[in-house]
């Protein structure tokens, strides 16, 4: 398996990112096991893109399914022993799906607004405008399909997420980039 660049993981707001996202999603139907992963990566990825670090500073590891951060189980035990969210399993089209519901307010303090606004976008694109089924389809792309089975997936792979020719913009964009997180 290839070592890879990591971020420190911070498991407090890990945690209360994923309470956040149980928070925000006020209907049980709209956010299950799939989406909250894809939130979490989105926003992540996101604040990477744009900062030249994530949020959380979460592992994602390929899975059969698409990216899946390192920590969700423990964390989601964790809430649901805090009584924080409580997981209810549901079927969905003749599928099994657990929906979290939270119970309580999340703790923000950890949290930027920008950071809360990205979280937000992502929870928007992910949870009113994809399915499930869509939302883990645009995670299946050309670093998903190059990882092996379990092996962490490099934040900075969003950068070759598409594969094709690189033009003299890409280059000058790719440049302009690099010297920014310089």
């Amino acid at each position: 398996m290839r070592k890879v660049k990591s971020f420190p993981f911070e498991e407090e707001k890990f945690k209360h990112l994923v309470h956040y996202i149980c928070y925000r999603c006020h209907d049980p139907s709209m956010l299950g096991a799939t989406k909250l992963n894809k939130v979490l990566l989105r926003s992540d990825l996101s604040a990477f893109v744009q900062w030249g670090k994530p949020i959380t500073g979460e592992t994602y590891k390929k899975q059969q399914f698409g990216p899946t951060p390192k920590h969700i189980q423990p964390v989601l035990k964790t809430l649901k022993k805090e009584g924080a969210i409580v997981e209810r399993n549901a079927m969905f089209f003749g599928y099994p799906k657990k929906e979290y519901i939270a119970l309580t307010k999340p703790d923000l303090g950890l949290f930027t607004a920008d950071e809360i606004s990205i979280v937000d976008e992502a929870i928007d694109y992910i949870c009113r405008e994809k399915t499930a089924k869509a939302a883990s389809d645009e995670t299946h792309d050309a670093i998903w399909e190059l990882a092996l089975i379990g092996e962490d997936i490099p934040y900075y792979a969003v950068f070759a997420s598409q594969l094709g020719e690189i033009t003299d913009e890409d280059l000058r964009w790719a440049t302009k980039k690099l010297a920014h997180l310089s």
